[in-house]
């Protein structure tokens, strides 16, 4: 295997206008409608919040990077006990489109960064799917999706 580091890109198109998209990431009570149990706090630059994941019985901390309205937000999380940086880009693409982009940085490319791959690009586009069934339908795809791993 090579050295180089492993990153996973993401990218959907919703058919709403980037402040309608950037509201729902930003604001707790609109993400626990398709992502998150809940958060301590609103995202907003520097800020440290803990998300609860309730399919996994997990609250994970959050430290908020950098935030940039209705464009670009920014954070990082920890994912087996490391830091990962996640970028979430917002992209007018039309009227009321907007294209969102989630990267996250980085693992080796080893066997255990190629599982880290494989399983956060599987909930990177899970992610992506529940935003647009949220933004543009109001439906939460996630519920009782991950109700068969509490078993």
């Amino acid at each position: 295997m090579n050295n180089s580091k492993l990153t996973i890109v993401t990218k959907l198109r919703m058919l709403k206008p980037p402040d309608v998209v950037y509201e729902a990431i930003v604001n707790p009570q609109k993400m626990s409608g398709y992502f998150i149990a809940k958060s301590s706090d609103r995202m907003e630059t520097g800020k440290k919040l803990i998300w609860n994941f309730p399919e996994f019985d997990m609250d994970v901390p959050i430290q908020v990077d950098k935030i940039e309205k209705n464009k670009y937000i920014s954070y990082y999380w920890d994912v087996n006990e490391k830091k990962h940086l996640v970028e979430i880009s917002l992209e007018t693409d039309g009227k009321e489109a907007t294209i969102v982009t989630v990267t996250e940085k980085e693992e080796d490319n080893n066997e255990a960064g190629i599982k880290w791959l494989k399983g956060n690009t599987e909930g990177w586009a899970n992610f992506l799917a529940c935003l647009k069934a949220y933004v543009e339908y109001g439906i939460n795809l996630r519920k009782g999706a991950f109700d068969f791993l509490k078993q």
